[in-house]
């Protein structure tokens, strides 16, 4: 199992996105976490098979019109820690 930390940063605060990627986390069925982070980008800890998470994060880009993702920082995890879910923190 692979994981990953994704910070997205643009419009991402205040406009759904953490419900966003937790919906296209599960059709993606990739597991972890997001989390809004102080400095007004979000923050993703993604774990799954890497051709579900690269479906995953071409969804994140494709969001609604609220939502302006301008960049995905992706850095994969050396150590992964298993997730049984995807949750919103």
């Amino acid at each position: 199992m692979h994981a990953w930390e994704i910070i997205a940063s643009g419009r991402v605060q205040n406009v759904g996105f953490r419900r966003y990627a937790y919906d296209c986390a599960h059709e993606c069925r990739i597991t972890g976490y997001v989390r809004n982070l102080r400095d007004g980008t979000v923050q993703i800890i993604a774990s799954g098979d890497p051709e579900r998470f690269l479906q995953f994060c071409a969804m994140l880009r494709s969001a609604n019109r609220y939502i302006l993702v301008q960049s995905l920082d992706i850095c994969e995890l050396n150590s992964t820690v298993i997730y049984n879910d995807f949750e919103i923190r």
